[in-house]
């Protein structure tokens, strides 16, 4: 399937490197292990958390409730793989807890809960409540003087929700500079294509019309999204980063594959060949 966006704006992402094909192992380990999971929304994220883990966040993974840590809320929480192996490359928790995925009584279930797993900042599963919560938490840092900052990763399906941009407008009307907010926009959600379903465009005019600084990016290339990482975009305004991704990114069989939105069971010969996929790639 072809790119839903201009490949004039948005050239062909580098190949992966090894950091995002062990990301992706991870990610697999935890679908062999618990015999099912959202693969395609999983693998479109794998690229902004590891930035915003490995270059952006300051973070502790031996002190998960450090208070002078920046937070990062998964809003799209059925994307929690990437995260769960994100966190796990980090520390936060043994890689072999990717195993027991979706298993009794592991920590590590369909959606983040912030009471179990190390490193989580919100419980999240409901779709559009991630940047309130983000809002929320940008403005207890401003009122206790800390230059916190604050990530909010949400899907473009998921901003269907009418309190996403109640949100918004609260963000803008605080002028919350240290919120970040991201948008994994793959095109695709969880039964068709997100023009189809609800089109969203003019997307960053929308955000812009909110009072975000706003920015597009690959969302699979690393140098890209540490430049639009790396620092607010406004002094005086929230951020947005659009982050132009493929669903099932790094399994060429599963890209842009509607189907594999969600697998309620992955037999062997998948996972192996999801395995081989990331080492064909190398």
């Amino acid at each position: 399937m072809a790119q839903l966006f201009s490949n004039e704006m948005y050239p062909s992402s580098p190949a992966l490197d090894e950091r995002s094909r062990d990301l992706r192992r991870l990610v697999i380990d935890a679908l062999d292990g618990g015999g099912r999971g959202h693969l395609g929304s999983s693998m479109s994220l794998i690229e902004v958390f590891r930035v915003i883990y490995d270059d952006v966040a300051r973070h502790r993974p031996e002190e998960p409730m450090w208070e002078e840590r920046d937070r990062c809320i998964l809003s799209k929480g059925h994307g929690c793989l990437a995260l769960y192996a994100v966190l796990a490359a980090h520390g936060y928790f043994s890689k072999q807890e990717m195993l027991t995925f979706c298993h009794f009584p592991s920590i590590l279930g369909g959606h983040p809960e912030r009471s179990k797993i190390p490193g989580t900042e919100a419980s999240t599963g409901s779709l559009g409540h991630g940047l309130a919560i983000g809002v929320g938490m940008a403005i207890a840092a401003r009122i206790k003087k800390r230059d916190t900052r604050v990530f909010v990763v949400m899907g473009d399906g998921e901003i269907n929700e009418g309190s996403v941009w109640e949100a918004a407008m609260s963000a803008s009307k605080h002028k919350l500079s240290g919120l970040t907010a991201v948008v994994d926009y793959n095109k695709l959600q969880s039964y068709g294509r997100t023009r189809e379903v609800l089109d969203i465009e003019p997307l960053a005019d929308k955000w812009r019309a909110f009072g975000f600084e706003t920015v597009e990016c690959d969302g699979h290339d690393v140098e890209e999204l540490r430049k639009c990482l790396s620092r607010p975009l406004g002094t005086n305004k929230p951020t947005m980063v659009i982050a132009h991704t493929v669903k099932g990114k790094g399994i060429a069989f599963a890209e842009n594959e509607p189907a594999w939105h969600h697998k309620s069971r992955v037999p062997a010969d998948q996972i192996q060949a999801m395995y081989d996929a990331l080492a064909e790639d190398a």
